[in-house]
């Protein structure tokens, strides 16, 4: 199994940052678009396999399988060439630092991709939702099932941070989940091989997920996955969950009280946590390479 040193990893990271930020906009928009529903594919396939489990098997269990099945939305983006936000929030400013492009060009390339990523993922969501999630009649009436019930509970959950101390937790969530993200990027860059890759990225990314960190661009999928479920959700479905907790979910509170909160700490996470400490680790050896 070929893989690079550290060194080299750090210096092709600020290689495919400079690709990157290069593409034209309708490009950065066209792969963000297709990451963000790569990412919401792992979520949609989290979502149904952990459904039930934390019954039978205790709430661990359901984090594991949880964050065992995410990852396949990250191993598509890596394989196939798309563009993720949280991603291109380290390997854009390390080409800045190691190829001196532009600040300029790198706030560029993280609003069209960030545009793709929540067109795609909403799209997908409405996939879902009027999909797997449902159960229709032969009136066209629709019905929440287990998996929908689940998909709204995760959405009510996501936009549950309220106040202060709510926004610092999913602040400080969102930081965490973008340094494992980033990890997981290096070492999808560290391996030449498939399996390499696969591996490289999986486990960073299955721990991000099972540990319960934030993630702005899944949270592009799950809290509107929940949204476009919740109108078909019955009295007995509403009554269990609480009326007042639905009446929280809204597209508003989907930004207020999660989204804009969890992108910085995602950019803060990845520019800072990774981005910024391994240029300063390694910059002497990449200017010896030269």
């Amino acid at each position: 199994m070929v893989f690079h040193p550290p060194v080299a990893i750090v210096a092709k990271a600020g290689d495919a940052g400079k690709y990157k930020v290069g593409l034209p906009a309708w490009n950065m928009l066209l792969r963000g678009f297709m990451a963000g529903a790569y990412i919401a594919i792992g979520g949609a396939l989290a979502t149904v396999c952990s459904t039930g489990v934390a019954t039978f098997l205790g709430a661990g269990f359901a984090k594991l399988v949880l964050g065992g099945v995410f990852p396949v939305g990250l191993i598509i983006i890596v394989l196939t060439g798309a563009e993720l936000f949280t991603g291109d929030a380290m390997l854009a400013p390390m080409a800045a630092f190691i190829h001196k492009i532009s600040w300029a060009a790198v706030l560029n390339l993280w609003v069209w991709v960030y545009i793709g990523n929540l067109i795609g993922s909403i799209v997908y969501a409405y996939i879902m939702a009027y999909g797997p999630l449902t159960g229709w009649s032969a009136a066209g009436v629709g019905s929440v099932n287990a998996f929908g019930l689940t998909a709204v509970n995760i959405a009510i959950a996501k936009v549950s941070y309220v106040g202060m101390a709510a926004n610092w937790s999913a602040f400080v969530k969102a930081i965490g989940c973008n340094w494992l993200v980033n990890l997981a990027v290096l070492l999808g860059i560290c391996a030449d091989d498939l399996i390499g890759k696969f591996f490289g990225i999986w486990f960073p990314i299955m721990a991000f997920v099972a540990t319960g960190f934030e993630h702005c661009v899944a949270n592009m999928y799950f809290i509107p996955a929940g949204l476009m479920t919740a109108p078909f959700l019955s009295a007995d479905q509403i009554a269990a969950i609480g009326a007042e907790k639905l009446a929280n979910l809204t597209w508003v509170t989907m930004w207020t009280n999660n989204i804009i909160v969890v992108t910085i700490g995602n950019i803060i996470g990845g520019l800072f946590f990774v981005g910024v400490i391994y240029w300063v680790a390694f910059r002497k050896e990449i200017a010896a390479l030269k």
